[in-house]
C-alpha cells in the first residue's frame, strides 16, 4: 500500500503542488499514516479473488476479447501492477495499438496522467462521457436494478471530485460529468428534481467541485427515506464505490435519519457495457 500510494501521490497530475513543497510532506507525513488507513478501508471490501477493481477489470478484458476476436486485448493499471508498460508489452507485434483509459470523463489529473505514461505518438481515446453505447449501458444497469429492487425517492449520481481550481483553469471534467448525468437522466425519463449530481473522494484541504456527496446525503436523510446512489464515473466497483458510498456514506445517511440507501452496482461485467467497450474501440480502430 505504501508503494502504491507513493507512486500515486507523487504524480504531479494528481497533486499539483510544487515538488519541493509537496514531496517532503508526502514522505515525511502522509506516507507514515495514510497507508494503514487505506489498508483498513481495503480490508472491508477485499474479496477471495483480490481487489474488486482488479477482478472486474480482468473479467471485462476477457469478455471484451471474446467480443473482439480479431483484436488483442490487454489491461493495465495506471499505478501499481500490471503496469502500463507491461500491458503494452503484451501487445507487441500488433500493427496498431489504441489505449482506452477507463475514465469516462476527461480530466488532466487522470486521462493526461495516462498519456504521460504512454509517451508521445500513442493513439488514445480521451473520453467517452457522451457515447450513446456508454449511456445506454448505464441506463440498462439502473433499470435492471430498479426492476429487481424497486426505485428510491431520489437518484444521486455521484462522480469523483476534482479541485475547483482545476475547473477554473479550464479542465472540462465537471462539464462532462454534468453532460453524462443529463444524458442518463434523459435516457431514464427522469425529470429535474428526481436526480442530483454530486462529487465524492476529496483529498486535502482545498475546495473541490460541489455539491459534495456525503453532506448531500445527510441533508436528504431529513426528508427522504430511500435514496439510490449510482456512480457513473466508475465503470468498475472499487474502494470509492463499495467503501466510500456503500459503507461510509450509507452509515452517515442512516445516522441522520434516512431509511435506506441502495448503492447501484457499477457497469462491471454487464453485457451492455462490454458491447459499449467494443463499440467505442471499433469506432477508433476504424478511423
Amino acid at each position: 500500500m505504501r508503494r502504491y500510494l507513493a507512486e500515486f501521490l507523487s504524480d504531479p497530475r494528481v497533486v499539483a503542488l510544487p515538488r519541493w513543497l509537496w514531496l517532503p510532506v508526502l514522505h515525511g507525513m502522509v506516507l507514515r499514516t495514510r497507508p494503514a488507513r487505506s489498508a483498513a478501508k481495503y480490508a472491508k471490501i477485499w474479496t477471495a479473488e483480490g481487489s474488486p477493481l482488479a477482478v472486474h477489470t480482468a473479467a471485462q478484458t476477457a469478455l471484451l476479447q471474446s467480443a473482439m476476436p480479431n483484436a488483442k486485448v490487454s489491461f493495465a493499471m495506471r499505478y501499481g501492477e500490471p503496469s502500463i508498460r507491461n500491458g503494452l508489452d503484451r501487445l507487441s507485434g500488433c500493427a496498431r495499438v489504441v489505449v482506452l483509459p477507463l475514465y469516462p470523463q476527461y480530466s488532466a489529473s487522470t486521462t493526461e496522467s495516462v498519456r504521460d505514461a504512454l509517451g508521445p505518438g500513442m493513439a488514445m481515446i480521451e473520453s467517452f462521457h457522451d457515447h450513446p453505447a456508454y449511456i445506454a449501458a448505464l441506463a440498462a444497469n439502473l433499470r435492471r436494478h430498479w426492476e429487481a429492487h424497486g426505485r428510491g425517492e431520489k437518484l444521486v449520481m455521484s462522480f469523483h471530485g476534482l479541485p475547483k481550481r482545476a475547473v477554473a483553469l479550464g479542465d472540462p471534467y465537471q462539464r462532462q460529468c454534468e453532460e453524462t448525468a443529463d444524458l442518463l437522466a434523459s435516457a431514464l425519463g427522469l425529470r429535474k428534481g428526481e436526480f442530483l449530481v454530486t462529487y465524492q473522494s476529496r483529498f486535502g484541504a482545498g475546495e473541490w467541485v460541489q455539491p459534495y456527496t456525503q453532506p448531500t446525503l445527510v441533508e436528504l436523510a431529513r426528508s427522504v427515506k430511500r435514496v439510490d446512489v449510482t456512480c457513473p464515473g466508475f465503470v468498475s466497483d472499487c474502494l470509492e464505490t463499495l467503501e466510500e458510498i456503500g459503507i461510509e456514506a450509507r452509515r452517515a445517511f442512516l445516522a441522520s435519519g434516512g431509511g435506506e440507501l441502495r448503492l447501484i452496482s457499477c457497469l462491471n461485467e454487464s453485457p451492455e457495457w462490454i458491447d459499449a467497450l467494443a463499440a467505442i474501440l471499433r469506432t477508433r480502430l476504424a478511423a
